[in-house]
């Protein structure tokens, strides 16, 4: 583990901590893939309440976790009752929109990511940047929402207005690619090959070189074999829902579905 990863550890059992102590809900900022491994991998002697993880919508990416007191548990946590907890987390989303659609310009995930930082605005204080038609939404946290919306004016070459969504109300729901196949079993290598129209020899190297992760967990044997609806994300490359098997062929493969986003 690096000295930046055992720093983030620590942070991590200090938020726990604190929550403990206090009484309060204590919240990171957006940590990435790596870092959300390196949370859910903490040995439960590290940590003294436990905790819920959510980046605005499903599947979010980049991710904030909440560490919870022990109340909130001793009265019983339902589905509803998280949800109200994914309310309370202090990020926002805003929307990002050409002033002139005419003249705007096909910007890319890179383009907005470049124009929040020449802001002065640290990654970790961003989440997830989601394109939608020829604008973006952007998840930040609230402190900074002010900052942001007077301060973004151009995204390369391109005018933009920025306003901020109504977080109770908010919705996304991510376009997915439809993929069915078959596999000789369900491993990862398998799903992979399935997911990006590769072979599974080229892309073996991407797990053992430590970018697969699986919801949220880096896994680094392509034998792993993932569980229906998990999350399978591969870095620099994009990620896909393993949904599960449909039916075995007369040659006894496996005939499966996943949904790719796109």
């Amino acid at each position: 583990m690096t000295k930046e990863e055992q720093l983030l550890e620590r942070r991590l059992a200090e938020l726990s901590k604190t929550a403990y102590h206090r009484n309060i809900v204590t919240y990171s900022d957006f940590l990435n893939l790596n870092e959300l491994n390196i949370l859910y991998s903490l040995p439960k002697d590290k940590l003294y309440t436990r905790y819920i993880t959510f980046g605005g919508y499903v599947p979010a990416e980049r991710q904030m976790a909440a560490f919870l007191p022990d109340a909130l548990y001793l009265c019983g946590i339902s589905g509803e009752d998280e949800t109200v907890l994914h309310q309370n987390f202090p990020f926002c989303a805003v929307y990002v929109k050409p002033a002139h659609e005419k003249y705007a310009e096909d910007l890319i995930h890179r383009d907005y990511l470049g124009a929040v930082l020449n802001l002065g605005i640290e990654r970790s204080r961003l989440g997830d940047i989601l394109i939608v038609g020829k604008g973006a939404i952007l998840f930040i946290c609230s402190s900074l929402k002010e900052y942001l919306t007077e301060g973004l004016r151009r995204v390369r070459h391109t005018d933009v207005s920025v306003s901020l969504a109504d977080m109770d109300t908010f919705t996304y729901t991510p376009r997915i690619e439809e993929i069915k196949g078959t596999v000789a079993s369900v491993r990862l290598d398998s799903l992979l090959s399935l997911a990006f129209a590769s072979s599974r020899t080229k892309l073996s190297g991407l797990t053992e070189g430590g970018k697969v992760y699986v919801n949220g967990r880096l896994i680094t044997s392509n034998g792993f074999q993932p569980k229906e609806n998990d999350v399978i994300s591969v870095r620099g490359m994009g990620k896909f829902q393993y949904i599960g098997t449909l039916s075995k062929t007369k040659k006894n493969r496996i005939f499966v579905i996943i949904h790719k986003y796109v």
